[in-house]
């Protein structure tokens, strides 16, 4: 094609085009002069979760330090380092000698006791009709059953050594306190532990479930109890997200189970307290993770497309909707956060009004328009027939 027929052509489109509004819902406009074409949409009041993104670090949800109850050489270790444990499983054995001679030194003991308790209360039986009939004095009668009790205390005193021999021959088998994945062993085979040594042996972690404890500032939690105790706000159930240290989501959600009722005062916060599922043990302790969850929800807000809102030079969030006899009137807004692709509006509309969302980028207030539905189909006209050959004959 010639450039002549290419400078008809562009003509030819600028004058099919002509009076158009490049902004305007369906790309056509009112004609030069006429009213601008704008979409709108219908607000109503709606509700709005009022999420938080707050700083948290992972904390297991049971930890125990393995120590010895009972003194003795170490004599096997029965884990495996790193592997999970059931609450209840043999650690490690300490060497029980002199602990099954004392139990069985014990159990002498207490029979011996128990052969002395038979004399003494045969003894006291047969001391009963000759005291009646005054065979024997009353003070020998006396004695025998003092005797016959005192040795019935001896026979306790005895059974409640053997117990405690036979807890420190159980003892000598340390046992997992709670089930979890075991660390790093601190004593190895061949050392000599104490009953009341400061290190532990070693140490259990339970990282299924895992705590979540949040970081939030006194003055938002003030915040948002003064919202809520001014209506239009009510509390939300408190499922919580997580985004890992690397942005990405984890793939179960949490509840919140407590807030402290304390503020720290190096830090002014307050910690909440979330716990999340954790079956393939991602969230190890100390990590740090970002949590997402609705504190409350606003019952009061509107939701409006973000594309109908713009800020001002001094920052404030205005919007235009649809005036009497089609014209378009400017608002400002309070427009504070944004959730997915809208604007939380709280203050500035009202229930039923009709907020342009299309057509607004050359649009001034109090302007004449033509509102029609956002969602309303696109019209395309076709050039006038014959247009193209006329270009064509015009540029040669």
């Amino acid at each position: 094609m010639k450039p002549a027929s290419l400078i008809g052509l562009a003509l030819l489109l600028a004058a099919c085009s002509g009076g158009q509004n490049a902004d305007s819902p369906h790309g056509r406009g009112a004609g030069r002069g006429g009213p601008t074409t704008v979409g709108y949409v219908v607000v109503q009041q709606g509700s709005a979760p009022i999420e938080q993104q707050l700083p948290g670090r992972i904390a297991a949800y049971q930890i125990s330090d393995v120590r010895p109850q009972v003194s003795g050489v170490i004599r096997q270790r029965l884990f495996t380092e790193g592997s999970v444990v059931h609450q209840g499983q043999t650690l490690y054995q300490i060497d029980p000698s002199i602990y099954n001679a004392q139990a069985a030194q014990a159990r002498a003991n207490l029979q011996a006791a128990q052969a002395q308790a038979e004399a003494a209360r045969t003894l006291a039986a047969r001391y009963k009709p000759l005291v009646e009939q005054q065979a024997i004095s009353k003070q020998d009668y006396t004695n025998a059953v003092a005797q016959a009790r005192q040795a019935d205390a001896s026979v306790a005193q005895n059974a409640a050594a053997l117990r405690t021999a036979q807890i420190n021959q159980r003892f000598t088998r340390v046992p997992a306190p709670i089930s979890g994945r075991v660390g790093a062993s601190n004593f190895t085979e061949g050392a000599l532990v104490t009953a009341d040594q400061a290190n532990a042996l070693t140490t259990i972690t339970r990282l299924d479930p895992v705590y979540v404890d949040i970081q939030q500032s006194a003055s938002d939690l003030l915040a948002l109890r003064r919202a809520l105790s001014q209506g239009g706000v009510v509390p939300a159930s408190a499922q919580v997200r997580l985004k890992l240290p690397d942005g990405s989501d984890y793939g179960f959600t949490g509840t919140v189970e407590f807030s402290e009722v304390i503020v720290d005062q190096n830090t002014g916060t307050v910690t909440l307290r979330a716990r999340f599922p954790n079956p393939q043990a991602i969230l190890l302790p100390g990590m740090f993770v970002t949590a997402q969850f609705a504190q409350a929800i606003d019952t009061s807000a509107f939701l409006i497309p973000q594309q109908a809102i713009t800020r001002d030079p001094q920052g404030n969030a205005t919007l235009f909707v649809v005036g009497p006899g089609n014209h378009a009137v400017q608002r400002t807004v309070v427009a504070e956060r944004t959730m997915g692709p809208y604007w939380v509006v709280t203050q500035g509309v009202a229930a039923g009004e009709k907020v342009i969302t299309q057509g607004t980028g050359t649009l001034r207030d109090g302007a004449p328009i033509k509102p029609v539905p956002a969602s309303a189909p696109q019209k395309v006209q076709a050039p006038p027939p014959g247009a193209m050959k006329a270009a064509k004959k015009r540029g040669g």
